[in-house]
């Protein structure tokens, strides 16, 4: 626009330099331009010089700026990435630490009222049960084992550790071992306890690191990385003493194989790696790929704190203790930033690395896009000047004479607003202020373009660093946020399939799909003994990352109240009150609950709120169950809930589902329904759970359509099989 408004006439830029300098030689008549030109060359390089200067300046700023900023969403990240991720792995490991509480409460039980009981018979192991767990007694060298004071009435212990070592995909092998010398044990290895002549292995009990370390601290103690005794697979054991009357009798104790917590560390991406430690900084887990640390043997692994690093040693000291902020720690040459939060239940620590110069790679871009347009920028400015030049230069040789001292004059006024703008961009770079355009740039010629260009370059600068600054902020935080909360939620529901492989007697499959990248329905199954399975199918209110928190708390106190053996009823009760003490959001859970006799086919179940169940009746087809709802979980406290019963009969079949099935809608806003459902199921023929819930699933997509899913869809399927 400032172009269009200086014309040209016979190749003379009217409003321009030239045409200002013509001026002046035609007024003087006598005047020499030949020393203006020389000055306005100097000028024209100065400002070129300037020019240049500044934009480094500006971009030395903007660079410290984005590094800032890029810091601090980093810092953001990923101690809130630690935090969450340091509770989830608490809770896993709060799950052992009940397990072994429970066993110690049982065995001081049993031992106090062992002249009651009559002692249990306990074998040694058997080859033929390889791969299945069994209960076998394992004794020290010279020990007679069947001559144990405690070892018959520990024995009564059996079964319920074989039930506990079922429900738990955590716990590798769970035992006992007694001051005595001899030790029950709950595990799935019976032929490596034999030597190659057939002899049974001696294992010294009392020697054992798990063992030594409860005995010593007198209360529930976990080792460093361990071989296993006979398998020699690397695991973790916790442990607690046993007494009886003041006097320790043995320790209980469970191996925790670490393939099985791997997923803690393997689910971070390629740029943040996460690293589990013990109370003595020593690396416990750590991740299969972009590790900086190694998790070894407790014989092996090194205290993280005597590397040489003192702010490693801190930075490790404070994580053990309470969420740390952001630390910038130089390991190996290369810089990382750790941020890291304790595990109060068994107190170590989970910390996450990042390379710095990973994060550092959006403002690389970003600087680098900077500079092609500064280098540009200069580009067009060194023609322009060289075409100034060319033009002045033909004014000298074709003007002689006395123009020298009024051409002096001339430029004297006409390079001020330059030196002004020159100490504006200076000021400009070195306080981050923006240039600032003024009536002295005003002139309708090139400087006031160039003014006016300058101060549209650092408007857009500032509006940019902002935009990018904000941009990268929201995606890195929502992304990160959302992919760990659905990896969490993923994993608290079971997803192996079969379930229960060496179970013949039913057959259950479930799936759960959420309207969101993470949702508030969930689906539960595990056995309670061997022959007692509980099934759960809930509908949290709301959807979304607050939906799926208030789902995972429910899901683990109805798992920990079924656990206790009491009645569905019971379990609705005791966890609607737990939910009510501090549900300040008025969230609630629809549920229902069964739990189910696998040997007779007699189930009991509770409902609070949710859908009626579908079972197959002896005609072979599927019709609901239309049970007695009870109020909803976490509306009010002290809630009152029945069980009822029924019965499924040998090939018989149980669906359970939400109300996402029967409430999908298609695009005339009409619901599936449970008509549809019904009609779904008896079409469908299927003699499995995995046919069935397939074929409603279709049946649920060929209704909706192309129209969105709005709630989480969510079945579970059962069926007792026919003993062959």
């Amino acid at each position: 626009m400032e172009e269009d408004r200086m014309r040209k006439i016979f190749g003379v830029t009217l409003g321009g330099l030239q045409h200002k300098i013509a001026t002046v030689v035609l007024i003087t008549l006598v005047v020499t331009v030949f020393a203006f030109a020389m000055l306005s060359v100097f000028q024209s390089g100065m400002l070129s010089q300037i020019v240049e200067e500044t934009q480094a300046e500006q971009q030395r700023s903007i660079t410290g700026i984005s590094r800032e900023t890029m810091r601090a969403t980093t810092e953001y990240s990923l101690t809130s990435m630690a935090a969450l991720q340091a509770g989830y792995a608490n809770s896993e490991f709060t799950e052992v630490v009940d397990y072994i509480n429970i066993m110690k409460a049982m065995a001081e039980e049993l031992l106090k009222n062992g002249d009651a009981l009559e002692p249990a018979v306990v074998l040694p192991p058997d080859p033929a049960k390889q791969g299945v767990p069994s209960a076998q007694v394992l004794f020290d060298e010279g020990v007679d084992y069947t001559k144990s004071k405690y070892l018959g009435i520990i024995g009564h212990m059996s079964e319920p550790l074989l039930a506990m070592y079922a429900n738990s995909s955590k716990i590798m092998s769970c035992f006992v071992g007694l001051q005595d010398g001899t030790h029950l044990s709950i595990s799935t290895e019976t032929l490596d306890r034999f030597d190659e002549n057939g002899n049974q292995i001696p294992y010294p009990v009392t020697q054992r690191p798990w063992y030594l370390g409860a005995a010593r601290t007198g209360k529930l103690y976990f080792t460093g990385i361990e071989e296993d005794a006979f398998s020699g697979k690397l695991c973790i054991t916790c442990s607690a003493p046993v007494y009886l009357d003041g006097d320790l009798i043995g320790v209980v104790g469970a191996d925790v194989e670490l393939a099985n917590m791997a997923g803690f560390v393997n689910a971070s991406d390629d740029a943040v790696s996460s690293y589990i430690i013990n109370n003595l900084g020593q690396v416990i887990l750590a991740p299969s790929q972009n590790r900086i640390f190694t998790a070894r043997a407790s014989d092996e692994a090194q205290d993280l704190r005597q590397l040489g690093s003192e702010p490693l040693a801190k930075f490790v000291s404070m994580a053990l203790l309470k969420p740390t902020t952001l630390n910038e720690i130089e390991l190996d040459n290369r810089t990382y930033y750790m941020a890291g939060a304790p595990m109060p239940t068994i107190g170590w620590a989970l910390i996450m690395t990042v390379d710095k110069e990973r994060t550092e790679l959006l403002s690389v871009q970003m600087l680098e896009h900077m500079d092609q347009t500064n280098l540009a920028a200069q580009q067009r400015f060194r023609d322009g000047s060289a075409r100034i030049r060319r033009i002045t230069f033909a004014i000298v040789v074709a003007i002689l004479g006395l123009s020298q001292l009024i051409s002096a004059l001339a430029t004297r006024r006409m390079v001020r607003p330059i030196e002004s703008m020159t100490k504006n961009i200076v000021e400009s770079g070195q306080t981050g202020r923006l240039f600032e355009m003024k009536d002295i740039y005003r002139t309708d010629d090139e400087i006031q373009v160039l003014a006016e260009s300058f101060d549209d370059l650092s408007r857009k600068t500032k509006r940019y660093i902002e935009d990018i600054t904000k941009i990268t902020q929201e995606k890195e935080r929502i992304s990160t946020e959302l992919e760990l909360a659905r990896r969490i939620q993923a994993n608290m529901l079971p997803y192996i399939y079969p379930a229960f492989p060496d179970r013949s007697e039913f057959d259950i499959y479930a799936t759960m799909d959420p309207a969101k990248e993470v949702g508030g329905d969930f689906y539960d199954f595990f056995l309670i003994d061997s022959d007692h399975l509980a099934m759960v199918v809930a509908d949290v209110s709301g959807k979304g990352v607050p939906a799926a928190l208030f789902m995972m708390m429910s899901k683990i106190l109805i798992n920990n109240f079924t656990m206790l053996g009491v009645s569905p009823a019971r379990v609705l009760e005791q966890t609607n009150n737990a939910i009510c003490q501090n549900n300040e959001d008025d969230m609630f859970i629809t549920v229902w609950l069964g739990i189910l006799e696998i040997s007779t086919g007699r189930l009991v179940a509770s409902n609070a709120g949710h859908e009626y169940p579908v079972v197959r009746t002896a005609d072979g087809r599927f019709e609901l169950y239309k049970d007695k709802h009870g109020f909803v979980l976490g509306a009010m406290e002290g809630m009152k809930y029945h069980d009822y019963e029924m019965t499924i009969d040998k090939g018989g079949m149980l669906f359970l589902y939400t109300d996402g099935v029967t409430e999908a809608t298609n695009a005339s806003n009409e619901l599936f329904g449970t008509k549809r459902l019904i009609e779904a199921m008896n079409a469908s023929g299927a003699e499995g759970p995995v046919p069935l819930l397939h074929a409603v699933k279709d049946a649920v997509d060929a209704f909706v359509g192309d129209a969105g899913q709005f709630d989480d869809l969510t079945m579970l399927g059962f069926k007792l099989m026919e003993r062959k």
